[in-house]
């Protein structure tokens, strides 16, 4: 069942409906010539400052929601597939308009005029308490007679807003903020959704009585009512809108009874204000039990009707639609006597949304416990950190092997482009050979303030990854610790992953405090974090890879974590993910069940629209299959034969950089490689001899500033073979980036075999062909698909 939310107010930005307005031209102008400006200017400009202010804000984000939902149903056809529409507060017009029971221009008139009164109060605001649940707040407002100030918005069970006089928002914002509750005042004109917007809900009331509503069709897709958190009633439309300005949002009452009606899919036009929200409610909030709610109902009405008294019963709670009463996985079994019933009734069927860890989500402000890791060279692109960043959800990307200019402008690019609430992660690889590259990258993140920072290929804490965890270490108002810095930790091995469950070392804290790289404050709350609470377990993958089992690896690295959090007592869990060989629902479930906080996926995002890798590279990998990937050298640990995972089919690749190691083991130095397999090397490996190759790696060494290293390769024969056989890596890489077709069979193309799984579950599909995968979309059909999943297994084994 797909439910489509609109955003209210809060939604707005400058620069909204840009890809909009072009479609839609008639409607553009319809809505600017009702309003009395360009509303096309006014979203995309904002020359005179007022996208901000009610009046405008409410026109401007009806009419940007409208077009955005307009699109989305001609290109998608969701009309035929929706179940409910809901919106909070000003969404809910968007929500009206999308189910018929307006038309735009009605709806843009409707919008104008509740802006304009809205607009036009004044005498008080508005402040959001966060982290307490509803029950507490009214409990501290009673103790302080702060009788004046009503719950305006139940966003979620630890998200209200309150409303009230200016003095009196005041003063409780005085008393949670005593109470180490974290109370934020709105900037907000007026108290609204309270009872001090009861003259404007009368002046509303009497202007809605100017027009018609449609409800008359029996087909109607039902509009959740933010006042009641229950359908529309036909025929009370008019009195619902206008009770809405001056009634409180209940927003999570609302999910509950969405959630009640069966397992939901849920779709946000043009933000992920809303499901964030969504996320928190399914994840802590049970379902709204409608049996008991309509025996409840009918109890109630028939006391009444025998003593004639009035028991409770709301007369303005819509109906329950016939259609969507009972949750459809519950059936009844003639032979079972219940069993059948009872067996299912405990079982809780899972979404997308409540997969993995809630802290996790909470911790990135992500919709799913879902990441798109990092691809080397920038494949993990800007295009697909935004692309994600704007679903809701987060992708990292690949900085390594960029310049520190390149990464810089590629850190710029993607903060232009976010509204800073949205999450992102930069990749960081350990500096085997160059350290200060590593600590001059983190000093860039630092600059400009990345927060999110994915660590892989580490052996130990370096200063570099220390400075970056330490300085983002602050005390909130509140004495708590907050971690502004995070580190999503990549590690193979348990020994690895224990260095990062531990705080920081004291002697390494110590160091950076007397090069003054941080604060005493953060210091001394050094010992009390761990290096990172966030450890992806990396299982055999793509690129760089130990080959590690996932069922042997994660079970291990849970046992582990469970000792360490048992021995240092962390105010916050460490969240352990799982990567390498997710490619499809089956392979994350089994992640989840095993007890995986997130997955990250690999292999599967380069072959999209978003990765920056040639087309040619996209079209060879949106055809392998699960066996068509091979090891080879890595060129950053050569001389140690470290691995990487590479496509196999249709390159010749892995067998040329194996045979490259084999000779480098047995040789000395080039000079003691056999005529014949050196000139094979130089005609069909290198395309040029190893003078010239070796004319280059010196031309880049000098530009990288690596004197030392010309040096020692001149001194030491087999460390300049090494530094000769690494650059065919280069070059291969290269070829693959740039698309090279006369020189394919060179390609290094990292993959995984998950790839391959992933081909296979999408054939047949839109998503068969690399031009119609995109890297959100992938996200949200694996965890949709996965909780579907599981859910079809859990129903299964109840049945066995």
């Amino acid at each position: 069942m797909k439910t489509i939310l609109f955003p209210g107010q809060g939604a707005q930005f400058k620069g909204m409906g840009k890809a909009l307005f072009p479609l839609y031209p008639q409607l553009t102008e319809l809505a600017s010539n009702i309003l009395g400006y360009s509303i096309e200017e006014l979203c995309l400009e904002d020359p005179h400052n007022q996208l901000r202010l009610t009046q405008y804000t409410q026109p401007s984000l009806f009419v940007v929601n409208a077009l955005g939902y307009y699109r989305m149903r001609d290109e998608e056809g969701l009309d035929a597939n929706v179940d409910f529409f809901v919106g909070h507060s000003l969404g809910e017009y968007n929500a009206l308009l999308a189910a018929g029971i307006f038309d735009f221009e009605t709806g843009v008139k409707l919008v104008q005029k509740r802006g304009a009164l809205m607009g036009a109060a004044g005498g008080g605001g508005m402040a959001a308490v966060l982290g307490v649940k509803v029950d507490e707040v009214r409990k501290i407002l009673m103790e302080h007679q702060l009788d004046a100030v009503d719950l305006a918005n139940f966003n979620t069970p630890t998200q209200l807003v309150i409303a009230g006089p200016a003095k009196a928002i005041e003063e409780a914002e005085r008393v949670f903020s005593s109470k180490d509750i974290r109370c934020v005042v709105l900037n907000v004109s007026a108290p609204f959704h309270s009872r001090y917007m009861i003259e404007a809900q009368r002046e509303f009331s009497a202007f809605l009585n100017e027009f018609e509503f449609n409800v008359s069709k029996d087909e109607a897709i039902p509009v959740i009512a933010n006042s009641t958190a229950r359908p529309y009633i036909a025929g009370r439309v008019a009195e619902t809108l206008s009770r809405q300005i001056a009634s409180s949002v209940l927003w999570t009452e609302t999910i509950q009874y969405l959630m009640g009606q069966g397992e939901m899919e849920y779709v946000e036009i043009g933000s992920g204000i809303l499901s964030k929200m969504v996320d928190e409610i399914e994840t802590t909030e049970a379902p709204l039990n409608l049996q008991q709610e309509r025996v409840a109902e009918t109890v109630k009405q028939t006391l009444a009707s025998i003593s004639g008294e009035d028991h409770g019963a709301v007369d303005d709670v819509a109906p329950y639609p016939e259609t969507k009463a009972l949750p459809k996985q519950i059936k009844v079994d003639a032979n079972s006597h219940g069993a059948a019933i009872e067996a299912q009734s405990h079982i809780r069927r899972t979404s997308a949304g409540t997969l993995g860890s809630h802290v996790f989500r909470r911790r990135y402000g992500v919709k799913y416990a879902y990441l798109a890791g990092a691809m080397y060279m920038g494949i993990s692109s800007q295009e697909l950190v935004i692309r994600m960043a704007k679903a809701g959800l987060m992708g990292v990307f690949g900085s390594v092997g960029l310049s520190l200019s390149e990464v810089e402008r590629n850190i710029l690019s993607i903060q232009e482009r976010l509204n800073g609430a949205e999450a992102y992660g930069m990749s960081l690889v350990s500096g085997f050979s160059n350290s200060s590259f590593e600590m001059d990258t983190v000093n860039l993140y630092l600059k400009h303030k990345v927060r999110n920072i994915e660590a892989s290929a580490f052996l130990r804490i370096t200063p570099a990854i220390a400075l970056f965890r330490l300085a983002g270490l602050e005390r909130t108002p509140a004495g708590k610790v907050a971690c502004r810095n995070k580190i999503i930790a990549k590690v193979s091995r348990p020994e690895i992953a224990e260095f990062f469950m531990e705080p920081v070392p004291d002697s390494m804290v110590q160091k950076l405090l007397e090069e003054r790289k941080i604060t005493p404050e953060q210091a001394d709350i050094a010992k009390h974090v761990p290096v990172s609470h966030d450890i992806c377990v990396e299982a055999d993958s793509g690129g760089r890879t130990d080959g590690g089992i996932p069922t042997v690896l994660l079970p291990a690295m849970l046992r582990l974590r469970e000792r360490k959090e048992k021995e240092h007592a962390y105010d916050e869990p460490i969240c352990l993910g799982l990567a390498g060989g997710i490619g499809t629902p089956e392979a994350a479930a089994t992640a989840f069940m095993m007890g995986a906080d997130f997955i990250l996926t690999g292999s599967i995002n380069q072959c999209t629209v978003e990765a920056r890798i040639s087309d040619d590279v996209k079209s060879l990998l949106q055809d392998i299959n699960v066996q068509d990937t091979d090891y080879a050298p890595a060129s950053d640990m050569f001389e140690l034969g470290a691995k990487v995972q590479v496509l196999k089919k249709g390159v010749f690749f892995p067998a040329r950089a194996n045979k490259l190691y084999s000779l480098y083991t047995q040789y000395e130095s080039l000079g003691e490689i056999p005529d014949n397999v050196r000139r094979q090397l130089e005609e069909r490996y290198f395309k040029q001899s190893f003078e010239q190759v070796w004319k280059d790696v010196k031309s880049q060494l000098r530009e990288q500033g690596k004197q030392c290293d010309i040096d020692r390769a001149e001194s030491h024969s087999k460390y300049k073979m090494a530094l000769v056989f690494k650059w065919y890596f280069d070059y291969s890489t290269k070829l693959a980036l740039e698309g090279v077709v006369k020189n394919r069979v060179d390609y290094q193309i990292y993959t995984g075999p998950s790839l391959g799984a992933f081909n296979q579950w999408v054939k047949g599909t839109a998503l068969e062909p690399w031009t119609g995968r995109h890297v959100d979309e992938i996200g949200e059909k694996m965890m949709r698909d996965t909780a579907a999943y599981l859910n079809n297994s859990f129903e299964r084994l109840a049945r066995a």
